[in-house]
């Protein structure tokens, strides 16, 4: 952790609505005025598109699973090395990863490869990490001890199947069946090294749908926010302001001790609520805990 050079990070698997979240936190960034150098948890996949698919039939070929969750496809090295470096000296380097066409035209690149490694923007106020990968803990590295405000974003699993499914197929053009195998394959490693994240985190929100997801494989549309409540956890910070969230976020209640349930439309205010002053704590050199 970091009192000169914070790191905030948001972490959670693939199809999870992190993308959602991190919107949210540029918002925030805006309206307290801080140049936030960013990462994306994919610049640190080992391989391109076309690698992984020779990796993956190469693992299916010896009765093994590689999946994009777990370290056979990511350097958790260098994730670590650059949240180590960044709170060290307020440096870094990034890449990006281009899912899509749309992305890789100005790039002039295909889908699936990587842009050239960049040097962070000089001069920051902090890092944001927004991937998979943000509070993963192995024998070997320990990611999560470098972040200073630690988010989960755990939608229930039927929903994140659900945003997973119609995400790749729509948007990144994958098959259904492609999808489906991605899902399965990467069963074991969501299980290892995704999941237990999550009982790091300072912060989790957690989406569940209040309409039936029961098949979520033959789901035509994602449940929106106004079919859904949310569900946020607390763990380990201090100064949380309840009879303050409450009297905001109309609908809102307590479930235990520690845990705020609001409507899901309410997510975008609640965050701005609840992670404003931690930000602004961070900054003045106050740790959460």
């Amino acid at each position: 952790m970091s009192i000169k050079h914070p790191i905030i990070a948001v972490t959670g698997s693939s199809g999870a609505g992190t993308t959602t979240t991190s919107l949210a936190f540029r918002k925030i960034f805006q309206l307290l005025n801080l140049n936030a150098a960013r990462i994306d948890g994919d610049a640190y996949h080992r391989y391109t598109r076309p690698e992984m698919d020779a990796e993956i039939r190469k693992a299916g070929e010896q009765g093994r699973h590689i999946s994009y969750f777990g370290p056979e496809a990511n350097d958790f090295a260098a994730l670590e090395n650059s949240f180590i470096e960044y709170a060290q000296n307020g440096s870094g380097r990034t890449r990006k990863y281009l899912h899509t066409y749309d992305e890789a035209v100005p790039y002039r690149q295909l889908p699936g490869t990587f842009t050239p490694w960049s040097p962070l923007p000089d001069r920051t106020d902090l890092l944001f990490y927004e991937g998979l990968h943000g509070g993963i803990v192995t024998e070997n590295h320990n990611v999560a001890q470098h972040v200073d405000l630690l988010v989960g974003v755990v939608p229930i699993v039927n929903l994140e199947w659900i945003q997973k499914l119609i995400r790749d197929t729509v948007e990144r053009e994958h098959s259904r069946e492609a999808v489906l195998d991605s899902v399965v394959r990467s069963m074991d490693d969501y299980i290892n090294y995704i999941t237990p994240q999550f009982s790091r985190t300072h912060i989790n929100f957690q989406r569940v749908p209040t309409i039936d997801t029961s098949d979520p494989f033959s789901a035509k549309s994602i449940p929106t926010l106004d079919e859904s409540m949310v569900v946020i956890h607390f763990r380990g910070i201090s100064g949380i302001d309840f009879p303050y969230l409450l009297a905001m976020l109309q609908g809102s209640f307590i479930s235990q001790t520690n845990t705020l349930v609001i409507p899901g439309g309410k997510v975008g205010l609640a965050m701005e609520l609840i992670i404003t002053p931690l930000i602004q704590q961070l900054l003045e050199g106050r740790p959460l805990k």
